[in-house]
């Protein structure tokens, strides 16, 4: 004779299976995300002083200068105003700023930008989305570009200089343009080499010297020293630039740090820094 226990233990079995089987679909759905790992993680508002949010902002401009390839045109951080953080698992870290700009040259505000800097964990370098205002007149900034690109082009000795700026941070007017080739070029490989912990600033010039070429480029070699943040190493690096106003630039180069660590590179001015297609984000 079977007992009253045997009979509930074995209906009880049954029922758990039977719910088992009901809910076994529903639990695999609220299991796979831990099996997978997080979602992406809602953006958290960042301190506008904070070092990663500085560092993304300028990140964003070392891609907006050299894709803008004039001289005439660099911006340099102002001022964060707003900064948040977004961690994507298996992905990266992506930043949403907003910021002031001012010129390269003058310090005055040239107006604001909209920017978004996703660091790849398997990408080597960071991708970049970036939308400003300009105040700074647009015919004057062609019209300055155009009148130092006849110049060069109407050379028949080679422009030779070094140390731009000296060591008092003073550099001579007939140099400036020259120079703000040499940033505009070096934002590519500041900006290839940037990190979310390391950060560049082109600190000198300390030679440079112009090829006469038959094409219609204005071409130049150049060697400069990098800043980098926060290590305070100086990276001496050789840029090779060739500009012609209103196409991409063209910059190859190879840089040897001080501890005589090798790393070259080349770009056409036609890189994307949109992330479209890496990654879907919901």
């Amino acid at each position: 004779m079977r007992s009253r226990f045997g009979t509930e233990s074995s209906r009880h079995r049954c029922s758990m299976g039977r719910r088992t089987a009901r809910f076994g679909p529903l639990l695999l759905l609220l299991l796979l995300p831990a099996a997978w790992g997080a979602g992406p993680s809602r953006p958290r508002e960042l301190q506008v002083s904070a070092r990663q949010a500085g560092q993304a902002a300028r990140v964003a401009l070392h891609y907006l200068n050299y894709r803008l390839g004039s001289p005439s045109a660099l911006r340099a951080l102002g001022q964060v105003r707003k900064a948040r953080l977004k961690t994507i698992p298996g992905i990266g870290h992506k930043y949403y700023l907003q910021f002031t700009t001012e010129d390269y040259k003058s310090n005055q505000n040239v107006g604001t930008c909209l920017a978004t800097v996703l660091y790849l964990k398997r990408k080597p370098r960071p991708a970049v989305n970036i939308n400003c205002t300009y105040t700074k007149d647009q015919k004057q900034i062609q019209d300055n570009d155009y009148n130092f690109y006849k110049k060069m082009r109407q050379q028949t000795n080679p422009i030779i200089g070094k140390d731009i700026p000296d060591s008092y941070g003073n550099i001579e007017p007939s140099f400036e343009p020259v120079w703000a080739l040499a940033v505009a070029g070096s934002s590519y490989v500041m900006w290839e080499k940037s990190t979310e912990n390391l950060g560049y600033f082109m600190a000198q010039v300390k030679h440079v010297k112009q090829w006469i070429s038959k094409d219609d480029v204005v071409d130049f070699d150049y060697s400069v020293m990098l800043h980098e943040i926060p290590t305070q190493e100086m990276i001496s690096c050789h840029i090779r630039i060739i500009w012609t106003p209103d196409h991409p630039l063209k910059v190859k180069y190879f840089c040897l740090s001080e501890n005589q660590w090798l790393e070259s590179g080349e770009g056409s001015g036609t890189e994307s820094g949109s992330t479209s297609g890496i990654y879907n984000e919901r």
